[in-house]
């Protein structure tokens, strides 16, 4: 199973109005809940005379989510958070938070109406996502000897992988992030080299 997933790159608003219904869909990326509920907050705050702030988050990879979530936000059960829920499970994408806020306007739509104004309005806003590829990241911990420090940053610039920091004693240890999936080729690259290794996670 592959462990690169889609995430949101930006925030999008979208409005879509279905029989004088305004349906506002705002997306956002979000890695945890907290980061999801607040911006289902902050919805409420910009619109806090709407009738229905409705939403649904999936976090993690969304093939094995973290957790994911939906509410229907005062709307009849499973015709506001699960059609969300529903399109962006569909697109694949993960750590992303939408919330759509519904301002009725004086005609009712049925469930299926819902259903398909909800599930809309979240399609729409997710077309508009610019949408990155999220790859799964470690830290390790590096033992060199100081001839290969130069080297080794030269491998890190090459393998767009981060050196968090380094400790210089007799020799030196740094600590790598960096795509899990590297972590073979690190290791061949070490192997071939005398003093590096890398050294178990404290």
């Amino acid at each position: 199973m592959s462990h690169i997933f889609l995430t949101p790159a930006n925030r999008v608003e979208h409005e879509l109005v279905v029989n004088k219904s305004r349906f506002i869909a705002w997306i956002a990326p979000a890695t945890d809940r907290e980061q999801a509920m607040a911006l289902l907050d902050e919805a409420r705050f910009a619109y806090p005379d709407a009738r229905h702030h409705c939403w649904a988050y999936v976090l993690g990879n969304p093939t094995n989510a973290a957790s994911a979530a939906a509410n229907d936000g005062g709307e009849p059960s499973g015709t506001a958070g699960k059609p969300i829920l529903n399109v962006i499970q569909h697109k694949g994408i993960g750590n992303i938070m939408v919330v759509v806020i519904r301002y009725f306007g004086g005609i009712k739509l049925g469930a299926g109406g819902l259903v398909r104004a909800y599930s809309g309005a979240t399609q729409q806003a997710v077309e508009l996502l610019d949408l990155v590829e999220q790859r799964p990241l470690e830290t390790v911990q590096v033992l060199l000897a100081y001839p290969q420090e130069p080297l080794i940053r030269r491998w890190i610039d090459n393998h767009a992988a981060a050196l968090i920091d380094a400790d210089y004693g007799v020799e030196i240890v740094m600590r790598l992030q960096l795509e899990k999936s590297l972590r073979p080729q690190l290791e061949d690259w070490l192997a071939g080299r005398d003093g590096c290794r890398l050294l178990d996670p404290e």
